[in-house]
């Protein structure tokens, strides 16, 4: 038996995939963490015993699982054994609060929801009966287990919707973006064909696995055999030592991540600060080129940087064949079978890596066109030879280390602020996260001075997610505002503070 990656990327299912790379390479290493490993044999092996668990709590095929877990083996072992089942999972970043978490809840309607416990200082299963969430149960260490003889057949219909990932969007609520099996499929064989991994690879996943990165990193893995080392927190540089322990070649995530190992280098200049390091790859946020040149000049490294969102898991991606100017001043080209168009301006996309809309189905109507394009909201081109240039957005959104924060939602908190008289809130560039949160506002006469740290303090006490929180405070006279309607124009108070 000796199928190529191309020829596993045929694979109707997730489970499917999984099944086939265990029979070619059972005790090859897939996940390293710590002092663990998890090989592709042990994977199959252990999600089916941990689907049984599930099967005989009452998970069945369809049935909707919520789960909100740090990058562990167990997470990516429970996805699977979700996967092996049928059910429908819909994955919370670990870092949402009470807002997101109990939309994501009522809205996907979950009726199992796994959490860690405690978790870095925060109770989640406090927070999960605080919402009233249903099915609760922890899943950091221990997983449900039971004899796979009970189980039923494994799903063979890629299509049916078994993903709900959560994007904040334009609204102050968030989406429900619905994926299938072959969606992820197709968004993971989009970035493994692009970076042209080979099975002597280490990758790393640095990110919360919750995130739609995690199965399009993991489709990577599976399609062509080789490892990845888990963080379940990440930060620089503590976590150099795995890297260099691991012998990891790829590595990166978001522009932030570039600009945390540039900063480690930059502390010992022309020594590698990780030497089996060949490739930084990434997306999620606008990368400058300057630190593409800085990444590929300093570290010695190739630099592959690509363009996705929830929607859309991946959509370009930058090659290692491609010259350094379109490394460094576009995000890549798009792969076989991702149409892109150019309307008015603004990139909309057509392939099977789109997803199939949104739980609310008056979203899904606006998002797509009359010919079953996807409205991205970003506006760009296309050079002559296909590669795509971001040039704005039309949403109101900020993307900070890869996560997309609405500015609205944080206006509408806000504004119940006693201190508060009007606020506009923006990004700003950043060089380490892509964009800062800058709330700029405008105070009602005789309110007394606001703080920063005023600012946060009553966010977190709403219960605004902390990667939301502002970094940044303006107060101003007034808002500028336009002449007819006296809308806030919010792209002046960029020109005015970008430089700051």
């Amino acid at each position: 038996m000796n199928e190529t990656p191309h020829a596993l990327s045929s694979s109707r299912t997730l489970w499917e995939l999984v099944t086939r790379r265990a029979a070619l390479a059972p005790d090859r290493p897939l996940f390293l963490q710590d002092d663990r490993t998890l090989t592709f044999g042990e994977l199959a092996a252990r999600a089916e015993r941990v689907a049984a668990g599930l099967y005989g709590m009452g998970v069945r095929p369809g049935t909707v699982v919520a789960w909100q877990l740090p990058t562990r083996i167990e997470t990516a072992v429970l996805s699977f054994a979700l996967a092996r089942l049928g059910a429908v999972q819909t994955p919370v970043i670990p870092f949402y609060r009470d807002r997101e978490v109990g939309f994501a809840l009522r809205e996907s309607k979950a009726e199992f929801f796994a959490v860690p416990g405690v978790w870095r200082g925060f109770d989640h299963a406090e927070m999960a009966r605080r919402l009233g969430a249903r099915g609760v149960f922890k899943a950091y260490d221990d997983l449900p287990d039971g004899d796979p003889s009970v189980l039923p057949p494994p799903p063979s219909d890629g299509t049916a919707v078994r993903w709900i990932y959560w994007t904040s969007g334009t609204t102050s609520d968030p989406k429900g973006v619905l994926h299938t099996d072959r969606s992820l499929l197709a968004g993971g064989s989009c970035l493994a064909h692009a970076l042209r991994p080979s099975a002597h690879d280490v990758g790393s996943i640095a990110f919360p696995y919750a995130h739609i990165g995690g199965p399009d990193y993991t489709v990577m893995l599976l399609l062509y055999g080789f490892p990845a080392v888990l963080f379940e927190q990440f930060a620089l540089p503590d976590a150099l030592e795995a890297y260099r322990a691991h012998g990891v070649t790829m590595a990166g995530g978001s522009t932030a991540f570039y600009s945390m190992f540039l900063a480690e280098q930059r502390k010992q200049p022309g020594v590698p600060v990780v030497p089996s390091l060949r490739l930084l790859a990434g997306g999620g946020a606008p990368k400058p080129p300057e630190l593409y040149h800085a990444v590929v000049r300093e570290m010695g490294v190739q630099l592959t940087h690509g363009y996705g969102m929830t929607e859309v898991p991946m959509i370009t991606m930058g090659s290692p064949d491609d010259s350094p100017e379109l490394l460094a001043t576009t995000e890549g080209r798009p792969p076989e079978g991702m149409e892109i168009r150019i309307v008015d301006g603004e990139v909309r996309l057509r392939g099977e890596a789109v997803c199939r809309g949104y739980l609310d189905p008056g979203q899904t109507a606006q998002a797509f066109d009359e010919e079953g394009f996807l409205r991205t909201g970003d506006l760009g081109r296309l050079t002559e030879t296909g590669h795509l240039v971001l040039t704005g957005r039309l949403k109101d959104v900020i993307i900070r280390k890869g996560e997309n924060i609405s500015a609205q939602e944080i206006e509408a908190l806000l504004h119940r602020h006693p201190a508060v008289g009007d606020v506009a809130v923006i990004g700003l560039p950043d060089a380490a996260r892509g964009e800062l949160v800058c709330a700029v506002v405008e105070q009602p006469p005789g309110a007394g001075a606001l703080t920063l740290e005023a600012v946060t303090s009553y966010l977190r006490a709403e219960g605004l997610a902390v990667h939301k929180l502002p970094e940044r405070l303006e107060v101003v006279d007034a808002l500028p505002r336009g002449e007819t309607l006296r809308k806030v124009l919010k792209y002046r108070l960029r020109e005015r503070y970008s430089g700051g």
